[in-house]
């Protein structure tokens, strides 16, 4: 799941889920990292009937790499979303990438159970990348083309007046099967945090987070983890963001996390967002 697109589901959960036609929201964002990464981000989702979502997002980030090199990673996606009574369904296409070094189209899909008190959902995902391993003096580089299937579930639960516990898992399988060992060194000259180009490329990931409203104010701790595909290293991350009021019809949210990665080692993060809503 891309950065934007849970920023989408998250603010959609909190509350605006039963769309009316017309009814938007807006956003768009940076988010910054301690290893000179950088990226911005711009999302929106509109009430195109009762209860239906018409939603997009894309993004850009930069990062510098060793040797005087540096990724463009783009990210652009389109979903819909309906809500029946209690059941639900989204559907959604998405591309993500450096078409110079790693690219995947996407297709993904869910079916919802929700009520006032919870959310359950299952998902999958279908990925198709193109991957070119860079040549060294080291490694002579590689490029080839794979796919993944991916099945996970989501669930939201209200705990309270004011709290809540979000929990999150997915699984891939890949059509390759990777070698960790030889990977690495090659893999350490294209990722050097989240920004980089394996944050997407997960063998699986799961994710626990607590929710509390506090007046208009929301605060959200976030603990995940990831595993790479192509070299089974491990990330853990925790996340704190706080989303407060600016006017009747704006938001604005403020991130600060923290990454321990087996691959590209500690890194720290901010992110700021902006938010409108409006029908």
């Amino acid at each position: 799941m891309s950065w934007p697109r849970y920023l989408v589901l998250l603010l959609l959960a909190a509350g605006a889920a039963h769309a009316e036609r017309g009814d938007y929201l807006l956003g768009g964002g940076l988010e910054s990292d301690s290893a000179s990464g950088l990226r911005a981000a711009i999302l929106a989702s509109i009430g195109i009937a009762d209860d239906t979502w018409l939603g997009g997002s894309a993004s850009t980030s930069k990062v510098d790499l060793p040797f005087g090199r540096r990724s463009d990673v783009v990210y652009a996606d389109i979903d819909i979303d309906h809500h029946f009574d209690v059941l639900g369904f989204s559907i959604g296409a998405a591309y993500w990438g450096d078409p110079d070094l790693l690219h995947s189209a996407d297709l993904r899909g869910s079916l919802y159970f929700k009520n006032d008190r919870v959310t359950l959902a299952a998902e999958y995902e279908s990925r198709n990348f193109d991957f070119t391993i860079p040549a060294t003096d080291l490694f002579a580089g590689r490029e080839f083309a794979f796919d993944a299937d991916g099945i996970g579930v989501r669930a939201r639960f209200k705990l309270g007046a004011a709290l809540s516990l979000g929990l999150s898992g997915m699984q891939y399988d890949y059509s390759v099967n990777f070698v960790p060992d030889e990977n690495r060194d090659a893999l350490r000259l294209v990722t050097v945090s989240r920004l980089g180009l394996l944050s997407n490329l997960v063998e699986s990931r799961a994710r626990i987070d607590f929710g509390l409203d506090a007046g208009q104010k929301r605060w959200e701790l976030d603990f995940s983890t990831w595993k790479a595909a192509l070299d089974r290293s491990r990330t853990r991350s925790i996340t704190l963001r706080l989303l407060t009021p600016l006017s009747a019809r704006t938001d604005i949210e403020f991130g600060l996390g923290h990454d321990d990665s087996e691959l590209y080692g500690n890194v720290t993060f901010f992110s700021v967002y902006l938010y409108g809503y409006g029908s």
